[in-house]
């Protein structure tokens, strides 16, 4: 008898996790970065990519979905890395990953801040194989005023997103609960935001098998 019900979602949850850990623990390799749309890669594969403020954890979460130590490197001065950056992932590839530039660094000249706007703007408006935004927040500081304008922006762009909270083991559980329930209401005020918020620790790897599989779902693979 086939399993229905939250057993099925169960099942299949189960086994997501696991085509997702094969698929993780196997090729991933850095493809290329662009500083500007005529830099971009053709679209050839569905692309799942990272967003966040600066020093929210984006580089270490990539290296731990990837299970790399250092496949994302990140920068010692906030807002540096103003690229975008893809991993390819399979053999043969079946998943580009994309790591977006930071945003809200305060120190930022302004011609680089309308720079990193227009870059990213574009790109999201006009990349046919992005399947889903992972927009990440620290767990320490919840839902911050520029991560409200980089929603607007995905709502604006129809691009779907997860709202994704990093560092989960730096905050006492109360907090981290309290966190969680106000980011998952500030989600449902969007109309592009996935309703479900995941909640990962880089460091801890809690959550990375959850991620892993959310980003094979989204992709569709």
């Amino acid at each position: 008898m086939r399993a229905t019900g939250p057993d099925a979602e169960g099942l299949r949850l189960m086994a997501l996790e696991e085509r997702a850990r094969a698929l993780f623990s196997g090729r991933v390799e850095f493809l290329k970065s662009a500083p500007s749309l005529k830099f971009l890669p053709d679209p050839a594969e569905p692309e799942v990519a990272f967003a966040g403020r600066s020093n929210v954890g984006k580089s270490s979460l990539i290296n731990a979905v990837t299970g790399r130590k250092s496949i994302a490197r990140a920068s010692v001065t906030p807002g540096r890395t103003q690229e975008l950056n893809w991993f390819e992932v399979g053999d043969p590839t079946v998943l580009r990953l994309v790591d977006m530039p930071g945003y809200g660094f305060a120190k930022a000249p302004p011609k680089v801040t309308e720079t990193w706007r227009k870059l990213v703007r574009d790109f999201l408006r006009g990349r046919v194989v992005l399947k889903r935004t992972l927009l990440l927040i620290d767990a320490r500081h919840g839902v911050k005023p520029v991560d409200v304008e980089m929603m607007a922006m995905l709502d604006e762009a129809a691009v779907g997103y997860r709202l994704v909270l990093t560092k989960a083991d730096k905050v006492r559980s109360d907090e981290l609960s309290t966190v969680h329930a106000a980011t998952e209401a500030i989600a449902r005020k969007h109309t592009a935001a996935y309703p479900g918020v995941l909640v990962t620790s880089a460091e801890k790897h809690a959550g990375i098998a959850a991620l892993r599989a959310a980003i094979l779902d989204d992709a569709a693979i």
